[in-house]
């Protein structure tokens, strides 16, 4: 049957794994694999989460389901190249049939990579994006991947993407395709409970930040048509779908965001920030993210000697953080592509109307107030950047194809450097 002969795009697609939501839904996390045909798990973490006794947990679970379980608690926090080869490495040499991520962003992001490099040939940078890596489609069958949150933040256990910190380059940048992606997300909110204060605030705007960029970014049906279906990006665009989880997702973070930073112990603050994690998942992993997560590949990868806190002592901008550093300028600049999709949001996260006279000030107001009361940095120079540093954070930005395909107005290389000047202070 020919296809529809359009200039534009007329089909978008959502997809999103199984998910397990509710408080003690961990306990189950073994008769789920063996649903799945697992018969020996290795568990990845990193050493903080480790810590926190989860991955044990998981691996009791499991045991107790009559499976073989290991676990490796090397992860990198905000995974390197150097760390996901080790990783890699490590997962070649065992009997392991099936993965599970347990932690953040970093976890999932490694398990992602740990999966596809021990089923496919090849190397790391194959698989990275264009222009900056070979950009080759997985064609192999991937293992089971299961994957266990213990942040609300980055929806990684919805997503089909991996991305990762070159280190040579000084650049982050990603993987993404739909066999990527979990076969099952199991969200127990109860894993969040000892997470530290300012770790609950970066993973929050990066739900936030997902949620706000998926909605205002550009349509599905505004696209240039793809040639064929297996040239469709898994990032499409806004799209009907995507919406629905957007708007809930902006809508629960100003309601429960505040709360959990400031008493960790409010489980229904936990809660509803780990509901929203897994539903912004189901919304940016399909229509995908623009200026903010494409200015924040550049600024963790070129950091120098900022220490977040609550983190490991090491140079490095959590990447909640470094998306939500820019988050106000660059929805400033968007505002004239989708002047109501931008009220909209600014009402969901602020929790009331808003004066549409406000216009394009409206959402970074209402961001600049939620960051100042949950201690977000002020703006990109509490990293250790100033205007020396912006042709280098530019030039960074400007090679995210991935998001740039989306962006609602096309983003010049003067206006990223407006952005990121306006965001040297947020306040």
């Amino acid at each position: 049957m020919p296809r529809f002969d359009h200039p534009t795009e007329t089909v978008f697609t959502w997809a999103a794994p199984s998910l397990k939501f509710g408080l003690g839904a961990l306990a189950e996390i073994g008769e789920d694999l063996r649903a799945l045909g697992v018969t020996h798990a290795l568990v990845l973490t990193d050493p903080g989460v480790a810590a926190s006794g989860v991955p044990d947990r998981v691996a009791h679970a499991v045991k107790a389901a009559g499976l073989g379980v290991d676990v490796y608690d090397n992860v990198g926090v905000e995974p390197t190249d150097k760390s996901i080869e080790e990783a890699v490495a490590h997962a070649r040499t065992g009997p392991w049939d099936g993965f599970v991520a347990v932690g953040g962003g970093s976890a999932m992001d490694t398990a992602k990579a740990v999966n596809l490099l021990t089923s496919h040939d090849g190397t790391l940078m194959d698989f990275i994006a264009p222009p900056i890596g070979g950009g080759r489609v997985p064609d192999g069958k991937l293992k089971p991947l299961v994957a266990v949150p213990t942040t609300a933040g980055t929806g990684s256990e919805a997503t089909s993407i991996c991305v990762v910190d070159l280190l040579d380059l000084h650049l982050k940048a990603g993987i993404s395709h739909p066999r990527l992606r979990p076969q099952l997300a199991v969200v127990d909110p109860l894993t969040t409970l000892s997470v530290p204060p300012q770790v609950t605030a970066a993973s929050g705007m990066d739900v936030l930040t997902h949620a706000a960029e998926s909605y205002t970014a550009l349509s599905f049906d505004a696209r240039p048509a793809f040639p064929d279906a297996s040239a469709r990006a898994a990032f499409c665009g806004a799209n009907p779908i995507s919406d629905v989880w957007c708007e809930k997702a902006m809508e629960l973070v100003g309601t429960h965001l505040r709360r959990a930073v400031m008493n960790g112990n409010d489980l229904d603050a936990r809660y509803g920030m780990a509901y929203a994690s897994a539903v912004t998942g189901m919304g940016f992993g399909n229509a995908g993210t623009h200026i903010p997560h494409a200015n924040a590949y550049p600024i963790a990868g070129a950091v120098e000697d900022y220490r977040a806190e609550g983190y490991p002592e090491m140079p490095m901008v959590p990447h909640g953080q470094a998306v939500a550093s820019t988050a106000m300028a660059a929805f400033r600049y968007t505002f004239p592509a989708d002047p109501k999709r931008h009220l909209r949001a600014a009402e969901l996260v602020g929790g009331r109307p808003v004066d549409p006279d406000e216009g394009a000030e409206a959402l970074p107001r209402v961001l600049r107030e939620l960051m100042r009361d949950i201690g977000m940095p002020n703006g990109i120079s509490a990293f250790g950047y100033g205007e020396p540093h912006l042709d280098t954070l530019v030039a960074g930005t400007m090679k995210q194809s991935r998001q740039l395909s989306v962006v609602p107005r096309p983003l010049t290389t003067e206006a990223a450097g407006r952005i990121f000047r306006e965001s040297l202070r947020n306040w």
